[in-house]
């Protein structure tokens, strides 16, 4: 199959998105075709999260059956109640007995802040997500919009537009992937110029093909978020990073740090207080990992398709 260079490559799973166009918000859905193994690392300092304390080491849960990426803030949180919907009526998930008991489908979510972004945000007591939650899962499919969609749809990244952004390499048999939602508080483009901090990372021009200038000197950035949120606040970059190699929970978990690098390679300033960051790690396929250098090839993978894909859903959602 010709690499779509997104998370679809990566096989065993689909991607749904849905948006408010009046809201300015959006919902994008990660569907595993089996439930699959996940781990999760939360580094940004104003994370909002649900049921990520399932996936700890030791407890009862390693997979899950959906991952879901929202706008919206604290009522983003609410488009996983729309997946878990969706799924139960499906009955897929973790079933603790015959029909009719129901299914507990397994839906870890992040959140990303875009409420000051000028959308109609007077949704009184039935704020969209719920159903975004749910219009993501029926527009699920093997392809992948990038730019102003889904959970980026209203996002932003420094003083420019954020947005959905997805990346994917192959090492030998093993494919990685990435897909994010980037709303950093820090800038992706060296101060004053147009130029990726990503750029070395770039292939087949993905993200506009700019190069530093020569003689180049570092300057004092003016183009991040923190000059317009000296008060309260929060963004952040949520995504999932995905690969077929066999993993376990406890090397998803390090692929999950490691791919946290990646954020770091594509904005400055990064993990701030102020930003989310979260990644989930999942495992989709049958590809043995046999051993601690093979994964830290596997991390370092997941690190360059993070920075990747999230100059990408930059890029796109300027162009959009």
């Amino acid at each position: 199959m010709e690499s779509q260079n997104s998370i679809i490559d990566v096989g065993g799973l689909r991607v749904g998105q849905a948006h408010d166009a009046s809201a300015m918000t959006g919902v994008t859905v990660i569907l595993p075709d089996e439930a699959a193994t996940c781990a999760v690392d939360v580094r940004g300092g104003g994370p909002g999260t649900r049921e990520t304390d399932t996936l700890n080491d030791g407890g009862l849960i390693d997979k899950v059956h959906a991952i879901v990426l929202s706008g919206g803030s604290v009522y983003g949180l609410a488009a996983a109640d729309g997946v878990c919907a969706w799924l139960g009526q499906k009955r897929i998930g973790y079933a603790p007995g015959p029909s009719p008991i129901p299914v507990s489908p397994i839906v870890p979510s992040a959140i990303l802040f875009d409420n000051a972004n000028g959308g109609d945000k007077d949704w009184g007591l039935e704020p969209p997500f719920r159903q975004l939650g749910i219009q993501a899962c029926e527009n699920a499919g093997h392809s992948l919009k990038l730019g102003k969609q889904g959970a980026g749809y209203g996002a932003t990244a420094g003083i420019y537009f954020g947005g959905v952004g997805s990346a994917s390499e192959r090492i030998d048999r093993v494919t990685v992937g990435a897909l994010i939602a980037a709303n950093p508080v820090g800038s992706p483009y060296m101060p004053g110029t147009d130029c990726p901090w990503a750029w070395a990372l770039e292939r087949d021009g993905e993200f506009g093909g700019k190069r530093p200038p020569q003689d180049y000197i570092l300057q004092a950035a003016t183009d991040t978020k923190l000059a317009f949120l000296k008060g309260a606040g929060q963004s952040t970059v949520i995504g999932v990073v995905a690969t077929n190699a066999a993993l376990t929970q406890k090397q998803l978990k390090r692929i999950s740090i490691m791919a946290q690098d990646g954020i770091a390679m594509a904005v400055q300033p990064s993990h701030t207080p102020l930003d989310g960051d979260t990644i989930f790690a999942l495992s989709t396929g049958t590809q043995k990992c046999e051993s601690p250098v093979a994964l830290a090839e596997i991390g370092a993978a997941a690190s360059r398709c993070v920075a990747r894909a999230l100059m990408r859903g930059v890029y796109e959602a300027k162009r959009d």
